[in-house]
């Protein structure tokens, strides 16, 4: 899977946990999930499961302590994927 695919893919899914006041136009590869896109942390949990199942892959809780932007979400999703 490349780069922009998984991107996609995980715009997709955090597309569906954006609030109103968001718009999907705002979602950067730099975008912080809490800080600028109001993710809450619920929310956020609902996110990481969803990866787990579109990639197929599961995350750890040190995974999803440093799943803080886009970017770091895409480079954990990659790490998880190489290493299968």
């Amino acid at each position: 899977m490349e780069t922009e695919e998984r991107y996609q893919k995980l715009k997709e899914i955090i597309t569906i946990y954006l609030p109103e006041d968001v718009a999907i136009s705002e979602l950067t590869n730099e975008s912080h999930f809490i800080n600028e896109l109001n993710i809450n942390s619920a929310n956020l949990v609902d996110i990481v499961l969803d990866v787990e199942d579109a990639f197929d892959i599961t995350l750890e809780n040190e995974d999803m302590d440093q799943m803080l932007t886009v970017n770091n979400a895409l480079q954990i999703i990659q790490n998880k994927l190489d290493a299968k």
